[in-house]
């Protein structure tokens, strides 16, 4: 079936209209986070996006089956338990528990399934198994391993050709592998680290293999969307696919979907430079409904800058919107009002977040100018369920204005003023320059805030949606 959601799939490099196998259920995996410590502003933002993608698919599916693993055995999480002397089990516990208070202080509704790669290593043997009777993978010095140049196909989602890599790109070389680009499917482990049985000795799986076989057991051999963060494209899903393809003989996924990276200050996060900002030291700074907006205030496959400015604008944007909730807060909200039509034709074209919440500043103002009880009742009801699908003005205004702090009105602080025009001007620098994605990010970043760019002869200037005040 093809649906009127349009999103960039990696593999084709395009935009096109989602395509799944069946007319009425779409399934999608997305990979979650390897769980040795807490989770970061980039691990958050996957999260959040494909949080609000399976929203929308809600919306157009009557069956939408969701997936979104933990990875509890790695070589991070073995050494994070030897340092702090603790098992395994216990490491991982705290941090999937960790993680799921994070997710939900942002907002993030639960997937309809989170496997973990403990609970499915007869699923993983299995699937290694297949792989060396289909001659696409082989055992030497206790590992499994699979073989690269058996799939012709290798490299067409990340575009890297095998020659190529072999010819410039660093491969890790080792005495019991074929060809340096074949990847670890099973690995022997020591004693003192986690094992289990299998026919090619006491071991652990590979990264790579753990999600492939996780979806061909909850989602089938052939998925409708498989997401993740852009990093992961090379060398993780690219192996996903091989797998998937070599073993079943069959298509692995239809639709690739990546979120891009964060930046904390213009720099890379990094534990050498100090800037690795965790979700919940930044929940101490604002609530998590604003942390929320601040991640969405970038298209998902733009790079995001994160900094205390953002905050500070989705906080003051957020307080504008619940303030005109505040006013009609003793109208109850009309029933049976269906989401706005603009800000689910912004989502299903490829996530346009920025544009649907450019519409909630237009919504708000139905609001601010309704003079009935029937017309507060209406636009109320219009913009709290139209949010409703980005996960936002759920609360009760007043709780919500009161966690955000700043006073109850609709007038922007100098302070803020000064940072929207500083993104007008950082805007019309990148295009000076040529740097069209950080532009065009910026953009987002103004529009999500409630205001538009007008390019005139005589320079561009800010132009709020609706009744926003600069």
């Amino acid at each position: 079936m093809t649906s009127t959601i349009h999103l960039h799939n990696t593999l084709t490099r395009q935009k096109e209209a989602l395509r799944t196998e069946h007319p009425d259920r779409v399934t999608m995996y997305v990979c979650g986070p390897t769980v040795y410590n807490y989770a970061h502003i980039g691990n958050a933002r996957p999260a959040v996006v494909f949080d609000i993608l399976a929203r929308v698919l809600r919306h157009e599916f009557r069956e939408v089956v969701y997936a979104r693993n933990f990875t509890d055995v790695d070589d991070k999480i073995n050494a994070a338990a030897i340092a702090s002397a603790s098992p395994i089990a216990e490491i991982t516990n705290r941090f999937i528990d960790a993680y799921h208070e994070d997710m939900t202080a942002l907002g993030v509704a639960s997937p309809d399934l989170e496997p973990r790669v403990t609970d499915h290593i007869p699923e993983i043997i299995n699937l290694i198994q297949r792989l060396i009777d289909r001659g696409h993978a082989y055992v030497e010095q206790g590992h499994a391993l699979f073989h690269v140049p058996s799939y012709t196909a290798y490299g067409q989602l990340s575009g890297r050709l095998p020659k190529d890599m072999m010819a410039g790109a660093r491969v890790e070389v080792a005495p019991y592998k074929q060809s340096p680009l074949d990847f670890v499917l099973w690995k022997p482990s020591t004693p003192e680290l986690p094992g289990w049985d299998s026919p090619w000795g006491r071991g652990r799986p590979g990264w790579h293999v753990e999600c492939s076989a996780m979806i061909g057991h909850h989602l089938g051999h052939t998925i409708d969307i498989h997401g993740g963060g852009q990093d992961l494209i090379f060398p993780h899903h690219e192996n996903e696919i091989a797998q998937g393809a070599c073993a079943n003989g069959t298509l692995y996924c239809r639709t690739w979907v990546h979120n891009s990276f964060v930046t904390v200050d213009g720099q890379k996060m990094s534990k050498s430079l100090g800037n690795v900002l965790l979700v919940r030291d930044l929940l101490s700074q604002a609530p998590g409904e604003a942390i929320r907006f601040a991640l969405l205030s970038t298209h998902y496959r733009r790079p995001m800058d994160w900094n205390a400015q953002r905050l500070q604008t989705a906080v003051q944007t957020l307080t504008r919107l619940y303030s005109s909730l505040s006013k009609v807060s003793k109208v109850p909200a009309a029933p049976d009002v269906v989401p706005d039509e603009k800000v689910l034709e912004a989502l299903k074209n490829d996530l346009s977040v920025t544009e649907a919440l450019a519409r909630l500043h237009v919504l708000r103002s139905a609001v601010d100018s309704a003079e009935t009880d029937e017309e507060k009742a209406l636009s109320k009801a219009k913009l709290i369920n139209s949010a409703a699908i980005l996960g936002l003005l759920q609360q009760d205004p007043a709780v919500a204005i009161q966690a955000l702090m700043p006073p109850p009105d609709t007038q922007q602080t100098p302070t803020h003023r000064h940072h929207l025009e500083s993104l007008l001007d950082a805007r019309n620098q990148a295009r000076a320059a040529r740097d069209f994605a950080k532009a065009d990010a910026l953009r987002d970043e103004l529009l999500a805030a409630g205001f538009s760019i007008e390019d005139t002869a005589g320079g561009s200037r800010l132009r709020p949606s609706a009744r926003s005040v600069i």
